[in-house]
């Protein structure tokens, strides 16, 4: 069985659902008293915020650069970064380290795929949603992107960020996820992805009339079959 090296706390509360499919995905696999190997670093997020927040991206990408040369170094064999907006940063990181970063949109289309879906919506932070570093993999895989309207993207990362990170879980922002979900649906996407790893607690798959695919199970799973394989 291969180390898995987790960079977490980007939110802690989504890191903590890492570890619980990660294990259960071992003892599915080898069974018994079975569990996985892992080594992780859990970062402050607030510090990452603040960066984000004032557009410092250098300052973050030096704090996960350090974080995964740091599980390198304790043995990880490969990397895993919980949370989809810090995937901005994998180019850089990649530059410290020699073990190979397993990368959360690859996965995901991987995933969306293997379901023959070709159309699928994304929520996420508003980093995810207006940016390329998701978006160019999900294209790269032959996929196409359906993306809220702006105004919708600016209530989806006020949740993630003022309620979600916080673990604060409102009716009323559902209600709101799920109406945007509809949407996407009527813009002809056919899924949707739940590409922050927060979004999980608020969207589950009945609440939604599409089929989701959310990042934190399907990252969470495929690292799994990588220690294993």
């Amino acid at each position: 069985m291969k180390t898995i090296g987790i960079i977490g706390g980007m939110s802690w509360e989504s890191t903590v659902t890492y570890y619980d499919i990660i294990n259960k995905e071992v003892i599915k696999h080898l069974g018994g008293f079975h569990s996985a190997k892992i080594l992780m670093y859990s970062v402050d997020f607030a510090e990452l915020e603040a960066n984000m927040k004032n557009g410092y991206w250098q300052g973050n990408a030096v704090i996960l650069a350090d974080a995964a040369l740091r599980l390198e170094r304790a043995g990880a064999n490969f990397i895993v970064i919980a949370t989809n907006t810090m995937h901005k940063l994998v180019p850089e990181i990649e530059k410290e380290i020699s073990v190979p970063i397993l990368h959360i949109a690859d996965a995901t289309a991987d995933a969306i795929k293997r379901d023959g879906i070709k159309k699928v919506g994304l929520l996420g932070t508003k980093f995810t949603m207006t940016q390329d570093f998701i978006k160019d993999k999900l294209v790269d895989a032959g996929l196409e992107v359906v993306l809220p309207d702006p105004k919708d993207m600016e209530l989806i990362n006020d949740v993630i960020f003022n309620e979600l990170c916080l673990g604060k879980v409102l009716d009323s922002s559902r209600e709101e996820y799920k109406r945007i979900i509809k949407g996407m649906k009527l813009k002809g996407a056919e899924g949707v992805i739940l590409g922050c790893t927060e979004i999980g607690m608020l969207i589950k798959e009945e609440d939604s009339v599409l089929p989701t695919y959310d990042t934190t199970i399907i990252h969470a799973t495929a690292a799994a079959d990588m220690a294993l394989a």
